[in-house]
């Protein structure tokens, strides 16, 4: 049997005792979409895999560098941190990068850690599109950073004057992909091999950046997908004694690096394109419109959920290739939401707010989770922008936050958000975030020095 053809508990079984594997790989998300876990001895997966198993609810209660929330509800000092239910996900099962006949598999948090879990928040909002008759596809595809650097040096040189792995910008370069052909090669490799198969990957304008595009899937498939993808390139660099960053911006002199979504909707009864109508301007369905609809009225009040750090903003700014509106456009780049016209097969909306940075969960949550509500509400979508969308005025309801501080305010605020999400997830995560906000405030920047250090 091989890993992507388990679908059960028994398939789960039987697949680890042909391996005779004496442990299994087991991880999950937490709220900024790192992954979390261990290896698990044969005898205790089995026993989980029908009953679940306990971990520890702090990964719900802390932030990237393991620092403890003082203002959330759900976990805290407060509840002694408790072990929370914890299921596996027999048909999530993978091969391992550069673990010979290792096996990992997907686990979500249950019971009451369900409703802040940031995969169960996402397969509530499909079981919404099913409810409704729709399936959901998605696709993903990532901007990040590569330098001749590890861990210990990026340290070392407190993350200044990092080396690029390539020098200069160059994009869509055949020369950079054939000279590293042996990483672009590596990358594809562990693609296949993870089952988080890779449509294109592509030198981007700036030095050492690479844009992959995922293959498109079903949307739960296609975040896990997503979120594998973010975390083991990171570990296939450090591998090769290189880093991968997923910032949203980790440099003032290059682009912010993007994590756009495409997005479709089918009927469930025949599997037709719900978007597609040859007889309409640009072949976007009324369905399409109420879908992008939701998706712009609803960006600035989700904005934190698709840019969930204080980095996130900085990559906001005009001309970067990052909106700074609720913009809709088709074949637009300069806009939030660009709508790529095609056949039944490939009309779909680019979701294009989002960062490298963000909980893929998360992020297509609040995206197909706004288009969803849009439908229900027969929403009509503002006029397209055509042109340079930055060099234009907009409604100011089309405004985005411009900080994390204020995002997360207008999303906790959102009663639309609580109907969609849950009230408990949209207080935990809005929580998250403002600690996320506090902590950045804490600090004393370069740029403050800078400029009043000697003169003010």
């Amino acid at each position: 049997m091989v890993p992507r053809e388990v679908r059960s508990i028994d398939d789960a079984k039987r697949i680890i005792e042909e391996r005779k594997l004496t442990h299994i790989k087991v991880g999950l998300f937490d709220n900024d979409g790192v992954m979390r876990g261990k290896y698990m001895s044969k005898a205790k997966f089995f026993a989980s895999l029908e009953h679940g198993f306990a971990f520890c609810d702090v990964v719900l209660g802390w932030d990237v560098k393991d620092q403890l929330y003082d203002n959330t509800r759900y976990t805290g000092w407060h509840t002694g941190y408790p072990d929370a239910p914890v299921r596996i996900i027999p048909s999530s099962c993978r091969d391992v990068l550069d673990e010979d006949g290792m096996l990992l598999f997907i686990a979500e948090f249950a019971g009451e850690a369900e409703t802040v879990c940031p995969r169960a928040t996402l397969r509530r909002v499909i079981d919404k599109a099913t409810a409704m008759g729709f399936n959901a596809q998605a696709a993903f595809e990532y901007e990040f950073f590569l330098f001749r650097e590890t861990p210990h040096s990026a340290r070392e040189k407190g993350f200044r004057n990092l080396e690029t792995i390539t020098p200069d910008w160059f994009g869509y370069s055949m020369i950079r992909n054939s000279t590293y052909s042996g990483l672009y090669k590596a990358i594809l490799s562990m693609a296949e091999t993870m089952d988080f198969p890779i449509e294109g990957i592509h030198s981007e304008t700036g030095p050492g950046v690479i844009e992959a595009a995922i293959a498109v899937d079903q949307a739960a498939d296609a975040a896990d997908k997503a979120a594998l993808f973010k975390t083991y390139m990171k570990v296939l660099a450090q591998k090769n004694e290189l880093m991968a960053t997923f910032m949203a911006k980790w440099s003032n002199d290059y682009p912010g690096q993007s994590g756009h979504i495409h997005l479709s909707l089918n009927h469930a009864a025949d599997g037709s394109s719900a978007f597609y109508d040859a007889s309409q301007p640009h072949a976007m369905s009324p369905l399409q419109r109420h879908f992008l609809a939701g998706q712009q009225r609803l960006m600035p009040v989700l904005l934190c959920m698709v840019a969930p750090s204080v980095n996130s903003y900085t990559r906001m700014i005009p001309g970067y290739w990052a909106p700074t509106d609720a913009t809709w456009g088709v074949e637009n780049r300069t806009t939030a939401l660009r709508v790529i016209p095609g056949s039944a097969k490939s009309q779909r909306v680019e979701y294009r707010i989002g960062a490298a940075d963000a909980n893929p969960y998360l992020a297509l949550a609040a995206a197909l989770g706004s288009g969803l509500i849009g439908i229900e509400q027969g929403w009509e979508p503002s006029d397209p922008v055509t042109g340079n969308a930055y060099q234009q005025p907009h409604d100011d309801a089309l405004s985005l936050p411009r900080t994390l501080w204020d995002a997360t305010q207008a999303f906790k605020a959102s009663d639309i958000a609580k109907s969609l999400f849950g009230e408990a997830f949209v207080e935990h995560f809005s929580a998250s975030r403002e600690w996320e906000d506090r902590e950045f405030r804490k600090h004393v920047t370069d740029w403050e020095l800078s400029r009043y250090f000697e003169i003010i």
